[in-house]
């Protein structure tokens, strides 16, 4: 495997020169193997035979083909494997075992989310693997980590969202009409593990092409979520206070909330003193902003229950068009409360090309929302549509000197 631009097509982006391994399923390692993916590596995905990722069945909806029947891949597949090419091998045989290391032997970076310990019995685990590999980088996400009084429960998203803390803070107050704790409408946890195991990936790349040697990165979800309680966990560590729900209204900085218009609800979303001033201004309510319980943020914290009334009542005179203009003039941070397909009606949106098709062998084309990252030097291209379980099967054995009857014969016995 040392053609970087495996597969027939040129990689290009800052990692083109990076090859991963990518043993992982459902959505946390598989976005950070998407991101690196995405930024140019030549990431190969070994999912199970006859039935892959578990995601490519979480559906409906599914993909539909060419000729409107549903494929067997799901929107959540879709979502999260763009770039990658697909191999499938059976891990609990020798013979996928043997190929998984010589795989393993030629890549720059492995990752997997296997409960701890389980890859260890096939000879797979980070030890086994660096061994006749120094350089790789071996990244593990699990839901506790490798250590620890949890380390072998397994984890997802949801249950995280409860144990880290975050759905205590997230949904209205349990006073409120519809109060209570919610989970965050997109599996946050999951993509944040991903986003640190990408960044955390990064830095060994770094730091390997200082010393010549790998590394081994332990990244668990409940770390993921404690750390990203960010500034509710100092304002308690601080404070002395448990954070509760507060709906839409920050902690720390007001106004920031959803209130109504004439026709319907805007975000406001002020950051400053001298934002606030000019949200008075553009409303025609100057002599607020003199206000001693409102001139300051600290002030505005403490007195909310009389501003938001206040801003409410306001907001009234305004449609949610012309609140928006006006704020928009004035340099006050607002938006509407857009639905998903509003979002990619967005002229910004539009014009900053956050959604493409790409080629699909089995649809025609597939819808994709594209990486946010724009280089100058190295450009991202989006070429390679997430893969058909096995889909480069052949391929990728045969850059690791597997010949055409050499796979014929794995695949008789079900081991690709």
């Amino acid at each position: 495997m040392s053609d970087r631009r495996a597969g027939g097509d040129a990689r290009r982006g800052p990692l083109s020169h990076i090859r991963v391994l990518d043993l992982s399923r459902i959505m946390a390692a598989p976005w950070a193997t998407q991101v690196l993916a995405d930024l140019g590596a030549d990431v190969v995905k070994v999912e199970r035979p006859g039935a892959g990722d578990d995601t490519r069945s979480w559906g409906p909806p599914f993909l539909a083909d060419e000729a409107g029947e549903p494929t067997r891949d799901a929107g959540y597949f879709l979502s999260v494997n763009r770039g990658k090419r697909s191999v499938a091998i059976d891990l609990a045989k020798p013979e996928g075992q043997e190929i998984v290391r010589r795989l393993a032997a030629g890549a720059d970076v492995v990752i997997e989310n296997f409960k701890t310990g389980n890859l260890a019995r096939y000879g797979l685990d980070a030890a086994s693997l660096r061994a006749a590999n120094p350089r790789l980088i071996y990244c593990s996400v699990t839901g506790f980590g490798q250590d620890g009084p949890r380390r072998y429960q397994a984890a997802y998203d949801f249950a995280i969202q409860a144990m880290g803390g975050l759905m205590s803070v997230t949904g209205e107050r349990d006073d409120a009409p519809g109060g209570g704790p919610q989970k965050v409408g997109v599996p946050i946890v999951d993509l944040m593990t991903g986003m640190y195991a990408a960044v955390a990936i990064l830095a060994a790349l770094a730091r390997r092409a200082e010393t010549g040697r790998g590394d081994t990165v332990d990244l668990a979800m409940l770390d993921v979520q404690a750390a990203f309680l960010a500034n509710q966990a100092m304002n308690w560590l601080v404070g002395g206070r448990t954070p509760q729900q507060g709906g839409n209204r920050h902690p720390n900085i007001q106004p920031q909330d959803v209130f109504p218009c004439a026709d319907g609800q805007i975000v406001l979303a002020v950051g400053n003193d001298g934002q606030f001033a000019k949200l008075c201004d553009a409303i025609g309510r100057p002599e607020w902003a003199r206000d001693e319980r409102f001139a300051a943020n600290a002030g505005r914290v403490r007195d909310l229950a009389a501003l938001s009334p206040l801003l409410a009542e306001r907001f009234r005179d305004f449609t949610k068009d012309e609140l928006t203009a006006a704020l928009d003039a004035a340099g006050v941070p607002c938006g509407p409360i857009n639905t998903v397909p509003q979002v990619f009606e967005d002229p910004q949106v539009v014009h900053r090309r956050m959604l493409r098709r790409l080629p699909h062998p089995a649809a025609g084309t597939v819808p994709q929302v594209v990486s946010p990252m724009n280089f100058a030097e190295a450009p991202l291209a989006f070429d390679r549509a997430p893969p058909l379980l096995g889909q480069h099967t052949a391929e990728v054995l045969g850059e690791v000197g597997l010949g055409q009857a050499e796979i014929d014969a794995l695949a008789a016995r079900g081991v690709v």
